[in-house]
């Protein structure tokens, strides 16, 4: 027997073929969400088609792990939806075939999925996060492609502002400029006025020469007679000028050194080195945060004692103040003392306490800012320690969701299975992503915030799996319609039409006989149960045992409506549609039995008397 059936093939074929088209469709959406969040940084840089490509490249290795859950949700969804749809399920289960069956084959390949993502995650996106992040902040750095608007000043060159009244597109005229060059500082600016003039770019694109023609230019001699009245300046008219102002419009990368201390840049060895060092590198420096502390005027002792740093041994001493040296406990009185004070000597005293508890309050601050930082970038390490294990396990929880889900709905293509795909990742991205902040703000464990979105999909995928498994009509529409209308007792109507082809003909001296057992058994009920009264409603609301009387009377009304509908007879129809249909299992039933019995009776005298006419003859 060979351990590979062509029903494996089959069924790997399907999937494999759909997660190719799906990958590269999921990888595409999660990657114009990202490119959208930098879009604005970006645009208008100059940057050349290589450096683009590699942005696209790296951003993509990024956004692999993210990608491919969703592309394993929306394979499976599809690929299932479409054997449910071609009737494949049907007749692998008619074979005998159970659905675990057919989904082992994909669970083998979505294991290997899920360790590839782990693999990936742990050994290449490292290297592509740092090489995205070096891009990122060089292409951020990088000065922009000059487009100078027209009627506002433009300040987009360092330490240039310039006016162009307007500009020929076609030949790259400027006319009716306006140029403030604040190189040598605001006292000492440069004024340009010109009517004409063309910007160009360097050779070695670290310049800018404007060509300026027909204009003056004013400067000042003497920054430092500002304040002055009068203050010397240089006025020049000139045909011809060209001014070279600095502007770097070059792509520097920056050293990839800068970027290997990021918690994404790290495969789980060095995160937990990393989380090591730091967790020891932040109590030392707590501890030592701790002993300034005690060692301050902040602390307080319950003894008159003070508390100094011994610089040659490291080590926290215990003094006596000098200035209490001789003086008691009970005795001292920092009020009466301050109250002898002289008015001056007070304000220099409440002066002097309020800076120095303004320098201990600020400099509480800054050593609280530090720890709170270094717990965010300890608990930034956790997450993304944890974070290759949760992603990679998406991998298989999202088959568990999509597989049985695509059984039980039997729909294919790119509808019904996009739209539920998209629902479900949202669901999970919402959860996650939330399990994340709150994790990383320190408000529950990183572990449990950064696992709360597979504590919550996993449920699911086994409910789904189970339903799937067992035929569950858990999608379907008229189960649920059929619940609701049990629930509040809505009924459908009888439509009864005369039948073209009748092959027996109904027997009506002996349906005239049950239909007078009808009437009697409806009459009798009637006779018994009072519904008004309310014991008797409190106990057909609350009684769990079935009414076999109303049974029996709804079986006998639904046989006699079976067999006079095979009847020609249009009074007879006519009637049959007027026959109500018994709710015997709705919470309402207290309320509408009796009016229901009434018109049973009603309908079943006029069908008795039309059935004795028929049978007479």
């Amino acid at each position: 027997m060979r351990f590979i059936k062509r029903l494996d093939i089959f069924v790997v074929k399907n999937f494999l073929t759909l997660f190719a088209g799906t990958f590269c469709i999921s990888l595409f959406v999660v990657m114009m969400q990202f490119l959208w969040r930098y879009v604005d940084e970006l645009i208008g840089k100059g940057l050349s088609m290589m450096v683009l490509a590699k942005f696209l490249f790296y951003s993509g290795e990024t956004l692999v792990p993210l990608a491919l859950p969703l592309a394993i949700l929306l394979a499976s969804l599809i690929s299932f939806g479409n054997m449910g749809e071609r009737l494949e399920l049907l007749s692998m289960k008619a074979a005998g075939i159970p659905l675990i069956r057919v989904l082992s084959p994909l669970i083998g390949v979505n294991v290997l999925l899920a360790l590839a993502s782990f693999y990936f995650q742990d050994n290449i996106m490292p290297r592509s996060e740092v090489k995205l992040r070096q891009l990122l902040f060089s292409m951020r750095a990088k000065s922009p492609e000059l487009d100078i608007p027209e009627g506002v000043f433009y300040d987009g060159i360092q330490s240039v502002n310039m006016f162009v009244d307007h500009k020929d597109k076609e030949t790259g005229m400027l006319y009716g400029l306006i140029i403030y060059n604040l190189k040598d500082g605001v006292n000492n600016a440069h004024i340009i006025l010109a009517d004409s003039g063309r910007l160009v770019t360097s050779y070695d694109k670290m310049h800018l020469l404007l060509h300026l023609w027909n204009g003056e230019q004013f400067e000042n001699l003497n920054s430092a007679a500002v304040q002055a009245r009068n203050v010397p300046y240089r006025r020049e008219t000139f045909v011809a000028k060209d001014v070279l102002i600095d502007f770097d419009t070059n792509f520097n990368l920056v050293e990839e050194e800068n970027f290997k201390d990021n918690e994404g840049a790290k495969n789980i060895a060095h995160l937990l080195t990393s989380i090591d060092s730091l967790e020891n590198y932040y109590d030392s420096v707590g501890l030592s945060f701790y002993d300034d502390m005690r060692c301050g005027p902040l602390f307080m002792s319950n003894t008159a004692m003070a508390r100094r740093r011994n610089f040659e041994t490291g080590q926290v001493e215990n003094i006596a103040p000098k200035d209490l040296k001789h003086v008691k406990n009970d005795t001292l009185s920092v009020d009466s003392m301050f109250d002898r004070l002289d008015v001056a000597t007070r304000q220099r005293a409440v002066f002097s306490a309020i800076q120095k508890t303004n320098m201990l309050q600020m400099d509480t601050n800054y050593k609280g800012d530090i720890m709170d930082w270094g717990n965010v970038n300890i608990r930034r390490h956790w997450i993304a320690f944890w974070q290759k294990f949760t992603m990679s396990l998406s991998c298989l929880l999202f088959f568990f969701i999509g597989a049985p889900l695509g059984a039980i709905i039997r729909k294919g293509g790119l509808g019904m299975p996009v739209v539920i795909s998209v629902i479900i990742f949202i669901f999970y991205y919402i959860i996650n992503n939330s399990g994340m902040k709150v994790g990383r703000e320190g408000s529950i464990p990183v572990w449990f915030g950064m696992w709360v979105s597979t504590f919550v999909m996993a449920p699911l995928g086994v409910f789904f799996t189970v339903k799937s498994n067992n035929d569950s009509v858990v999608f379907n529409k008229d189960a649920y319609v059929s619940a609701l209308r049990r629930l509040w007792g809505i009924r459908q109507k009888r439509n009864i039409t005369r039948k073209e082809v009748i092959i027996n003909d109904p027997d009506y001296a002996i349906l005239s006989i049950i239909l007078g057992n009808v009437i009697t058994e409806c009459q009798a009920f009637r006779k018994t149960h009072r519904f008004f009264h309310l014991p008797e409603v409190l106990r057909l609301v609350f009684s769990k045992k079935r009414d076999h009387q109303v049974e029996q009377i709804d079986s006998a009304v639904e046989y006699l409506v079976d067999e006079l509908s095979n009847s020609k007879d249009k009074q007879i129809l006519l009637q049959l549609n007027r026959m109500p249909v018994l709710d015997i299992y709705s919470f309402r039933y207290y309320r509408r039995i009796r009016r229901d019995l009434k018109q049973v009776i009603r309908t079943s005298e006029i069908l008795k008397l039309r059935c004795e006419e028929l049978a007479d003859g």
